[in-house]
């Protein structure tokens, strides 16, 4: 089976500057691996691609599959991104969001009442409308679409932005159900001591390039596992544990 994420050399230019500077990276599916770097590294564009977002100026990427060079539309259906910014309705109540949110995509909205209790929006919370909440409750809502969606791939950018304690540890359960249950999560985060538990694999970027990449446990064997180089041997040249340092051309400008 392939791997959940396929790059090769992959390049992308927003605006007048390469977001993406030919990175390589593979996903095996079921596995959660955690992008960090520092901002402008290209961990939001590496996601926005994932998500059939944003278009390559060059190089390849498989997601699920799909080319994505023929045909970015054909993944959005299968992928669930939580970016920066939830795309809610403030007029809609919470129920209704999830509801919407879940059949745009394609899918049912018969797991609604069990992700909103699981983010502990049910009661009166589930008739509000999403203008009234705060920006932790409306994270809530955004994570609930993705659990109610049940994409195959999930795509976190910072996810753990606005969310208290409590919701943080469900997020944290959320992610190992979600690899359990065979999809893969690809998650990009500036505070390590809430993503790396969570992780198999870090993935390290700059300048819109993988610079490094460690294994943080056992990978599992999951389905497109064997598509996969092995994340947890040393790569060939590379110090004992797994991490590879490749060099980054200097003089590379990301916006």
């Amino acid at each position: 089976m392939a791997p959940a994420v396929l790059l090769r050399a992959a390049v992308c230019v927003t605006g007048r500057f390469p977001a993406l500077a030919g990175v390589d990276l593979v996903v095996a599916q079921g596995h959660v691996v955690v992008l960090e770097g520092p901002n402008g590294a290209g961990k939001t564009s590496l996601l926005r691609v994932c998500a059939g977002l944003l278009s390559l100026t060059g190089g390849q990427a498989s997601i699920l599959g799909c080319d994505l060079g023929r045909d970015r539309a054909a993944v959005r259906r299968r992928v669930g991104m939580l970016g920066h910014a939830a795309a809610l309705y403030d007029d809609l109540t919470v129920a209704e969001n999830v509801r919407f949110a879940v059949r745009a995509a394609g899918g049912t909205a018969s797991g609604t009442d069990a992700a909103l209790d699981r983010l502990e929006l049910g009661g009166r919370l589930r008739r509000t409308p999403v203008g009234r909440l705060s920006a932790g409750q409306r994270r809530r809502v955004a994570l609930a679409v993705l659990v109610a969606r049940r994409p195959e791939l999930w795509l976190l950018d910072e996810p753990h932005a606005g969310l208290d304690a409590g919701a943080r540890a469900v997020l944290g359960e959320i992610v190992a159900d979600v690899a359990a249950s065979g999809a893969t999560v690809l998650l990009a985060s500036h505070e390590p001591e809430e993503s790396l538990p969570l992780a198999d694999r870090v993935v390290s970027l700059a300048g819109g390039r993988v610079v490094g990449e460690r294994a943080l446990r056992a990978m599992p064997q999951g389905p497109g596992a064997a598509d996969a180089p092995d994340a947890g041997a040393p790569a060939a040249g590379a110090p004992d544990g797994g991490v590879r340092r490749d060099v980054v051309p200097g003089g590379v400008h990301v916006a």
